[in-house]
């Protein structure tokens, strides 16, 4: 049996290619491998990446595998996309032995370990997911863009002794806005910036006062401004990549309805949650492998009989991130078996396990959701009617927010539950 397989070792301004021919047969009742290779550098600009198609489909290469170099495999890819099986390898399972790396030898490396099955490949997803992953991902990079410039901000306040943010909730809330806007103005009286507090604010006026009553330098003001201006950005920024994003998961819909049923899931943590695992999750036959993928299992290190450590695979960090959050939420969420399973573990694991158990819970959910068809179904404790009618009318509103079409009505037995 002969297989041409090409491994191309990815650099930023250089591909060194070997291609393969593997040719298995039996002798004497022995199995014999017979590898022979070919070598061949290219650059990586577009002219240059034709030439390596076009080289390729010359050798009779079948299959090709490469390392993920950083961002620098992906017009690799993108070139060779749909004229070749591509496969993509994680670079620390090519590692070479210590005095024996030279870039054919890797190139070559990943012909054999690929073929004896010694690589470990990352899932890569078809072009429409590709691009919900790119904009669900920049909106995510922004969310922490802001919490960043918020505590600078908090910081450049508390310089010029104003403790805003020690007696309001939200300092880039409503009131915490327009006080803001008035203090990068020029306004200096705690009175009158006072006064633009709103009245349902938890602190006294008093204390308001009080807290406003620093001494903001000219610097500080211009600062705040600067601020203010790119703060304002990014939310425009970030509406616009909702709006982009539900564009984008439109056909996918009833996936994202479904997943934000899930208590602690809202609409945007479900529209990236299809984005990463894609609306069906395909690629994973099992929950067990969905859960390995996010990293939300415990790990293995054994030698001699013994496990040495069950620290987690790193996983998509992406996925990772957002279940984290979202088991956060689920357990501080009323009558929900999540909160009942958290309970249970929390005095025997401690805070961090039990989130961590929580996770693989909601993994487990969301893989039956999406691969099965399932719907959400509530079996922890009974709630009230009108605390399960508040939930229903604050998801559709956040679903319709984002243009998509909800309409209420009660859960019929004939759904599958989770």
């Amino acid at each position: 049996m002969v297989h041409i397989i090409a491994g191309i070792d990815i650099h930023k301004r250089m591909l060194m290619v070997a291609a393969g021919v593997m040719d298995m047969h039996t002798e004497n009742g022995e199995i014999t491998e017979q590898v022979a290779f070919e070598n061949r550098r290219f650059g990586t600009t577009d002219t240059e990446l034709r030439r390596l198609a076009a080289w390729l489909s010359r050798f009779g290469v079948q299959e090709v595998v490469m390392e993920s170099t950083a961002q620098y495999w992906k017009p690799v890819w993108l070139a060779l996309e749909g004229s070749f099986r591509l496969q993509l390898a994680q670079a620390w399972s090519n590692r070479a032995p210590r005095g024996k790396k030279t870039d054919y030898r890797d190139a070559q490396r990943l012909v054999r370990r690929h073929f004896a099955g010694g690589l470990t490949l990352s899932f890569v997803p078809d072009a429409e997911q590709r691009q919900m992953r790119t904009i669900t991902r920049r909106r995510t990079q922004l969310t922490r863009e802001r919490v960043r410039l918020r505590n600078q901000l908090e910081a450049l306040l508390e310089e010029g002794r104003i403790k805003l943010s020690s007696v309001i909730s939200d300092l880039l809330g409503a009131s915490g806005r327009r006080i803001l806007e008035a203090l990068a103005d020029g306004v200096d009286n705690p009175e009158s910036l006072a006064a633009l507090g709103d009245e349902r604010l938890k602190c006294t006026r008093e204390q308001l006062v009080d807290a406003l009553s620093g001494n903001l330098t000219a610097i500080h003001r211009k600062l705040v401004r600067q601020y203010l201006d790119q703060l304002s950005l990014l939310d425009q920024q970030r509406e616009e990549l909702s709006q982009m994003s539900a564009d984008s998961l439109r056909d996918y819909s009833e996936a994202v309805r479904r997943l934000a049923q899930i208590p602690g899931i809202r609409a945007l943590a479900a529209q990236q949650i299809v984005a990463e695992a894609g609306p069906r999750a395909e690629a994973f036959p099992s929950p067990a492998q969905f859960s390995s993928w996010i990293g939300a299992c415990p790990g293995r290190e054994e030698s001699a009989g013994e496990n040495h450590s069950s620290r987690c695979p790193k996983g998509n960090k992406y996925l990772r991130r957002v279940l984290c959050q979202a088991a956060q939420a689920a357990v501080r969420t009323r009558n929900t078996r999540f909160q009942q399973k958290f309970r249970r573990l929390v005095p025997r694991l401690g805070y961090s396990k039990a989130i961590w158990a929580i996770v693989r819970h909601l993994a487990v959910v969301i893989w039956k959701i999406l691969h099965q068809g399932a719907t959400y179904e509530e079996r922890g404790l009974p709630t009230s009617p009108q605390a399960a009618k508040r939930r229903a009318q604050r998801l559709a509103k956040e679903l319709r927010a984002l243009g998509y079409s909800v309409e209420i009505k009660p859960m019929t037995t004939e759904l599958a539950g989770v």
